[in-house]
């Protein structure tokens, strides 16, 4: 015969039960301590000197882990990215992203500008970083309207105008140039978000651009100079050597007038030797594409002879997005056809501009950094690329984003990666 359970065996068995339940769970947690793993890809990490197939696990809205064959069972989702290649979330380092409503303004909190979650996402970009479109009166604005209230990764150039770029009258106000102004509200002010200074758009002489290296050197921030306003046009060869240090940028690289804009490829289609020169000695060469500043007959024979883009950028407002620059990941396809490789490329988008801006823990993919990463596909077959001016470059390489993820939480999946469950239609 068999013993019957007593109610204090019954009471034995159910305890057993919970804790063997309780340790199930606890191993399972613990098994899965992974939030998302992209797994499959080919990872492209500059600054870590990583170019290979390598799964990614993101943990707490942070980068895990790096590595190859992490188990899936150690992820509680998994997305599988084979074929495709993962990238540090793009930097875009020259944007106009205050977007606002006041009647008769150009850039600054105007129509001109664009809102950042829109356009940045879809391209694989997390970060951008406006290029002056406001200045030390009205970065307040800036910051509560804008930069708050956005997924984008938000940082900026202040403009050495204090209005910002409000219209090309207020921007050569020179008695509103105010370095001391300007290095405080960086330094003292807003040092997490403001990274550096921007010239622009100056009909004088080169007295701008003295003022805002003046205020870079008192906030200790590199200098932005979009330089190219002047009749007849001022020497960048004194512009480079006289006037910005190692460090400052010279953007809109491979524009090609008007007449009021000396180029960096002469009129023989070879690179001016000073050009080459100050590159070496570090100044920055920033792409910048905007509406009206990227010329194929500037930027093709300018890569023949090896003069590369220290940093790929858009110049993102209104007048450009729709024209030949469309985004950073169509602007990056134009340097892939011109034969830069793609590291190379993604090198200038990511860890590149992290450094110019210094901000060493963006742009990459290392263990503990913020969790912003971009999966393209590159795709083979027939494309064209404008430039500004409606010229067509035929090309075989298109750069196209997948999936993007900004502080471990994914905000773009272009063709539905990361879903649960596929339907079917019949």
């Amino acid at each position: 015969m068999y013993a019957q359970p007593t109610k204090r065996n019954a009471a034995g068995l159910v305890g057993s039960a919970l804790v063997l339940l309780f340790l199930f769970l606890s191993f399972s947690s613990r098994a899965q301590e992974i939030d998302l793993l992209l797994k499959g890809g080919h990872v492209i990490d500059p600054k870590n000197n990583i170019d290979s197939n390598m799964d990614v696990a993101i943990k707490d809205g942070k980068i895990f882990r790096v590595a190859a064959d992490i188990p899936a069972g150690s992820a509680k989702k998994t997305v599988n990215v084979k074929g495709l290649y993962v990238v540090p979330g793009l930097i875009d380092m020259h944007a106009h992203v205050f977007y606002g409503t006041t009647p008769d303004a150009y850039i600054a909190n105007a129509y001109t500008s664009v809102q950042p979650d829109g356009f940045t996402f879809r391209a694989g970009v997390t970060t951008v970083v406006d290029a002056g479109s406001s200045g030390w009166r009205n970065f307040r604005t800036f910051k509560s309207q804008t930069i708050d209230r956005s997924q984008t990764r938000v940082l900026a150039l202040l403009n050495i105008v204090g209005t910002g770029m409000a219209s090309r009258f207020e921007e050569q106000d020179f008695s509103d140039m105010n370095p001391v102004m300007t290095a405080n509200m960086i330094k003292r002010m807003f040092p997490k978000h403001i990274v550096g200074i921007k010239a622009a758009h100056y009909w004088g002489d080169y007295s701008q651009v003295q003022k805002a290296v003046e205020a870079g050197k008192l906030a200790d921030v590199p200098v932005m100079v979009d330089f190219g306003e002047h009749k007849p046009p001022l020497s960048i060869e004194k512009l480079f050597k006289e006037y910005l240090r190692p460090g400052d940028i010279f953007t809109h690289t491979y524009a090609n007038g008007p007449t009021e804009r000396e180029t960096v490829v002469d009129e023989n289609g070879k690179v001016k030797p000073f050009v080459l020169e100050v590159q070496k000695k570090g100044l920055i060469f920033d792409v910048g594409h905007g509406g009206g500043a990227f010329s194929w007959k500037q930027a093709i024979p300018a890569m023949q002879q090896g003069f590369k883009p220290n940093v790929i950028s858009t110049d993102l407002h209104t007048d450009s997005m729709n024209g030949g620059m469309k985004g950073l990941d169509n602007v990056i396809s134009k340097f892939l056809n011109l034969g830069m490789s793609l590291p190379d490329a993604i090198l200038r988008a990511t860890w590149a501009p992290a450094q110019v801006i210094k901000r060493p823990e963006l742009g990459s993919l290392s263990v503990g950094s913020e969790a912003d990463v971009a999966v393209f596909n590159l795709r083979k077959g027939d494309f064209g690329y404008l430039d500004v001016r409606k010229l067509v470059l035929k090309g075989d390489k298109k750069l196209e984003a997948e999936l993007t993820i900004r502080a471990g939480k994914i905000v773009w999946d272009l063709n539905g990666l990361s879903a649960e469950e596929t339907v079917s239609f019949k």
